[in-house]
């Protein structure tokens, strides 16, 4: 990324284009959904030693993502909050029909080349 994001906003879209593959935003859903199922799980019981396996399962699928699938870092490396909001909102975009729509907007395709341009314009 030739300049650091300064808000969510600007992130957004660079996070996505480190997520271009549909196998690896699965990975993504399946980590971030698990997670937020065994912390309401943790939450409930009040059994706090499931915590470091929440993050395992978490992040463990959306690593393997990246280093696999995408041969990139993540995010959550250099941006770990904003990666952590972005996780929840690709989620989101994803249970409710909007993800292909979001990465076509941006990428112009659900599963755009590496080298693919993030859209300029009055719909990006």
């Amino acid at each position: 990324m030739p300049n650091p994001p300064r808000n969510f906003s600007e992130f957004w879209p660079y996070y996505l284009g480190e997520h271009r593959h549909p196998f690896n935003r699965t990975l993504h859903f399946i980590g971030t959904g698990c997670a937020l199922a065994l912390l309401g799980y943790i939450i409930t019981t009040r059994y706090w030693g499931l915590l470091l396996v929440g993050l395992i399962v978490g992040y463990g699928p959306a690593w393997f993502g990246h280093f696999v699938v995408e041969n990139n870092k993540p995010a959550s490396f250099r941006y770990p909050l904003w990666s952590f909001m972005a996780d929840l909102k690709m989620l989101a975009f994803k249970l409710t029909g909007q993800m292909d729509a979001e990465m076509t907007r941006l990428y112009g395709s659900t599963h755009p080349p590496r080298d693919a341009q993030l859209r300029r314009g009055p719909n990006s």
